[in-house]
Formats: C-alpha cells, structure tokens, sequence
C-alpha cells in the first residue's frame, strides 16, 4: 500500500491537439502508451462523495489497481490531494485493500458497493527531468479517450496532465505556457469522477452556479483565500465551457457571478495577498472581461425589461424595431465575448493567476502581513465580516434619499458582504451559528435583489442613451417610454430598499 500525495497540473485540449502535443519539442522524446479502463464505485447512499473521497479500480494491461482519493477542494488546474493505491486481483474493489485509508471505517461491512460510471483512456505518458525551478521532474500524460455512463450516456475526454513526481510545482506551471504558446490549453476543472458523476446527473454543458467553498477551521488565511479563489475560477471555467459551445445567457451570467466573486475574494482579502503584482492581475482581470458586462447588460434588457414593456403597451411598434435592434446588437456583443474566452490572452492570464493564487509573492516571507496571513482563517473572518457589515450599516443610512452613485456604493458593499457570508460559512458550523447564517444571507439577498432592481433601471437609462446614438427612430422613441415606465418603479423599490436595509441590520449576524 502506497500513500503518496499527488500534485498534478491539468489542463484541457482539442482531440485534434494531442498529436501536436507529443510532437512538440519540449515533449520530443520516446512516449508510452497503455489502454486504461477505471471503474468508479460507492455505496446507492452515495457514503463515499458525502465523505470527499473516489474510488476505483483501473485495468492497465494485466494488473487491476484500486485506488482511493481525496477529491480536494473543487478548485482549478492545479490538483494536490492525497491517493492510496494498491493492486488487487480482479476489476472489483477488494475490501482488504481498504485497510490504511481513510475509508476503512466509512465502509467497514459494506456489501453493496456498486459501479457508477466507467472511463476508456488511451494514455501516451512521457517523463521529463531536469525542467524547470531546481531540476524538477514532471510526468507527462495525453489523455483521449470518453467516460460511459450506465445508460450509455458518453462525454469525451481529451486532456493533458503534467504530474510533478520531484521538485518545485512552479515547473508544471512554467511547461503549460510554454506549450499554451503553441497549443491552445485550458485549465481542467472536472477529474474524471466528477466528469462522471455529472454525466449521470444531466449536468454536463450546463450553466454552474457557485457551490459552497470547502473551508475547515484549521486552515490559515492564506489557505482560505486559495480555497475560495479557485473555486471561484472552477465556477468560471465550467461556464466558460458552456459558452465556449453555444450562446447561453444563464451561462453568460453565471461566469460573471464567478468574477464578481472572485474580484469580491481580492477585496475581502486585500490586507494579505496585496504584492506587486496584485495591482497588474486586477486591472487585466477587469480589462479582459469588459465585454463580458455589456452582452449581460443587453441579455437582462431584452430577457426583463423589454417583456414588461410589452405587457403595459402590447400594441406599440416602436418596441418590436427596438427588439429587432438590440438582438442585432446583442449578437455582436455574444461574439466579443466569446472572442475574448478564444483568445490566447484569455488562457494565458488565467493561467498565469492561477500559478499566482498558488505560489505568488504574497506567500513569500517579504510580506508584511504574514502574521495576519498565517493567522488563523476563522479569526481573519470574524473581524472581516464585521468590518463589512459596519461598511453596510454606515453607507446604507437614509437609503431611500441617497443619490444612485451613492446606492451604487451601498450596493457593492452588500454584494462583498454576500458573497463573504457565503465563502466564510463553513467555519462557522454550529447548530446555532448554521440557523442564523441562513437568516442573515436570506435578509442580505432581499437587499441585494431590491437594489439590484433599481441597478437595472440605471441600466436601461444608458443603454436608451446610447440607442440615441445611431439606432432607428422608433427604437429610440420605444426606448425612451421604457426609461419613463422603469422610472416609475423606482419609488417603490427605494421603500423596499430601505425596509431590507433595516431588517439586515436587525438580524443577528452569525459569525458573533
């Protein structure tokens, strides 16, 4: 029995990509290939993925391996968990072989561990040494092959896998912008359980909301931040995806929800992750994805506002010509958007973050908040989430007369408190602390919805602006009685908003 921890760069690739890749010359050398076949099992209660752990039995010629694995904490490229190996006589799992491993107990007696799903790769496998940072070691892998499900369900697998077997995983990082440079790679997300178990659920190509990020108390404030940080890029990729294949506007909308949180993760955790390059990663972040805002702008408009305006006046013309026009003008935007998701810039900087989130300079010993950084993930929260709250309170006085620059403000304070309340939840795992956690997000999403509202309101005033400029008459005339209607709406929402301003404050947050 092996107990190895295994660190494993994975990005995905084109099918037609993969002979480019083992012809590259970073790659040149002799290559071998085995035929895979790995058989993923648990119990029908699912006991095994409740507890964070796979398991399965690989054919690799004559040998079958059993192998248990930590799925990690659902982030991104970079794959570091722990596995515990064994060979075993046959393609089913042998329960002596569970002794040592973490799920001897959990399945102590078990008798109904059954397969879920079945992987057929075809793997070329190339080992690399002396690369990189103090000549490090990387075993290299293509994979081609597809995951069956039992109703003969299939999605294809073509990925490229850089294992570091010695030295430092800056090298795994370095190799894939070598060969990005060249091929186009994109960081993998989905292992191929989860690719599995999303296939048997319907889930495969569609769009992802965020899931809750896996904390544990005795993590630091550094490990906190890499958690939530990649599971925010696991959000966006796995929405990227979906957009990378059709225009999807939950998809599109999504992928935002997982940079806003991300750009929320770099302010909430601003004090310990601040280096020189944090300054450049924000402003591309925000540069690269601008054209992100105005496609979601237009998808909201014609997908909320336009549909009420045809409810209140069904027989004006003008709203079909503004209709006509801005779908017209919602395509070109889908387009920039993809034209950024295909860019080789795109990938790179993606990349290049995500080998910052893991290894950057604000890790080094030369920053001076690495007691703050070091300390504590749990205590780092509290006196975060009760920074923002007070930032909340504060700015949210007399919310209904405030001007809409300063409810915009009011806004994203309430979103980085969200979106904090939700990446912090899992240090706070009291029966209490749970109860008042689900109170607190359900009074701060009522704010969030009511000012979200009125933001959409300020949007519709802009995009009629800029319909002045150049669009067809009666669009712009149409545009404009649907800025008057909106208008109306917005005394109410500013009631709304400040009666959930007051019941926020009034509930007691979970964190004390």
């Amino acid at each position: 029995m092996s107990e190895p921890r295994e660190t494993e760069l994975k990005l995905d690739v084109e099918a037609s990509d993969l002979a480019r890749l083992r012809e590259h010359p970073l790659l040149a050398g002799d290559w071998t290939e085995t035929e895979l076949t790995s058989t993923y099992f648990d119990t029908p209660d699912g006991r095994l993925r409740e507890a964070g752990y796979t398991l399965r039995v690989r054919q690799d010629g004559d040998r079958h391996i059993q192998t248990v694995k930590a799925r990690g904490g659902g982030g991104v490229g970079l794959f570091d968990r722990p596995e515990w190996e064994s060979d075993v006589a046959g393609p089913n799992p042998e329960p002596a072989a569970f002794a040592g491993t973490p799920v001897a107990k959990l399945l102590d007696g078990a008798t109904d561990l059954s397969p879920l799903y079945t992987s057929t790769v075809t793997r070329s496998v190339r080992c690399l040494a002396d690369t990189g940072p103090a000549g490090s070691r990387i075993e290299v892998a293509l994979d081609r092959g597809r995951v069956w499900g039992p109703d003969d369900r299939v999605s294809p697998i073509s990925e490229i896998e850089f294992e570091l077997t010695g030295g430092a995983p800056s090298a795994l990082f370095d190799l894939a912008r070598s060969l990005g440079a060249d091929v186009p790679l994109r960081l993998g997300v989905l292992s191929k359980f989860e690719r599995g178990d999303a296939l048997i659920k319907g889930r495969l190509g569609r769009a992802v909301k965020a899931e809750p990020v896996p904390l544990d108390p005795g993590m630091n404030a550094a490990q906190a931040f890499q958690a939530v940080a990649l599971a925010c890029l696991r959000q966006m990729r796995l929405n990227e995806t979906v957009l990378l294949a059709h225009r999807d506007v939950e998809g599109l909308h999504q992928l935002r929800v997982s940079l806003r949180r991300l750009r929320s993760a770099f302010s909430l955790f601003g004090s310990v992750i601040e280096d020189r390059r944090m300054a450049t990663i924000k402003a591309e972040l925000k540069r690269l994805s601008e054209p992100f805002g105005h496609a979601r702008n237009l998808d909201v408009y014609l997908g909320k506002t336009l549909p009420r305006e045809r409810e209140r006046r069904p027989d004006e013309n003008g709203l079909l010509i503004l209709e006509r026009h801005l779908e017209t003008e919602r395509a070109v935007a889908h387009d920039a958007v993809r034209a950024v998701l295909e860019s080789r810039e795109w990938r790179d900087f993606l990349l290049d973050l995500v080998a910052w989130i893991e290894a950057g300079p604000w890790l080094g010993p030369d920053n001076p908040n690495a007691a703050r950084r070091d300390g504590p993930a749990r205590a780092f929260a509290t006196e975060e989430l009760e920074r923002r709250r007070r930032q909340v309170k504060k700015r949210g006085r007399h919310l209904a007369a405030l001007d809409p620059e300063a409810r915009h403000r009011v806004r994203i304070a309430a979103k980085k408190l969200r979106y904090g309340a939700e990446f912090f939840a899992a240090l706070y795992d009291g029966k209490k602390a749970v109860k008042r956690h689900a109170a607190f997000v359900e009074a701060l999403a009522d704010l969030q919805d009511h000012l979200g509202d009125l933001n959409d309101i300020a949007t519709a005033h802009t995009l009629a602006a800029e319909l002045a400029r150049g669009a067809p008459e009666g669009a712009v005339f149409a545009a404009g009685m649907a800025t008057a209607d909106t208008e109306a709406r917005n005394q109410h929402l500013l009631a709304k908003a400040a009666e959930a301003h007051e019941a926020l404050i009034d509930v007691r947050p979970f964190w004390r």
